[in-house]
């Protein structure tokens, strides 16, 4: 199970129940996740990892995101960096074995 973790004198849930079994045996593919379409096959192929799921579903909005964007002229390439800044900070959480929503 997930632990809560409390930070100043705020209590932070984990977004998604896992184990730590599942966490280990998933990182490196929520990790390979976030490299734009690759998320879609880890979707397609590992079902039964609830960690990895989060991990691929993220980047799947982040390849989403990134194709529009790219679409747009000059403001959606300056967006594609937020995007980029996101799969970074996603890629972090997924090795420290954590979830991290987008906002």
């Amino acid at each position: 199970m997930a632990e809560e973790k409390k930070v100043g004198q705020v209590t932070v849930k984990p977004e998604i129940e896992t184990d730590k079994k599942d966490i280990e045996e998933g990182k490196a593919l929520a990790v390979i996740s976030y490299f734009w379409l690759i998320s879609l096959i880890v979707l397609l192929v590992k079902k039964d990892n609830e960690f990895v799921l989060f991990h691929a579903r993220q980047g799947l909005v982040l390849a989403i995101l990134a194709t529009v964007f790219s679409l747009i002229p000059i403001i959606g390439w300056l967006l594609n960096i937020v995007v980029i800044i996101f799969a970074v900070v996603g890629i972090v959480k997924a090795l420290a074995g954590e979830t991290w929503k987008m906002p």
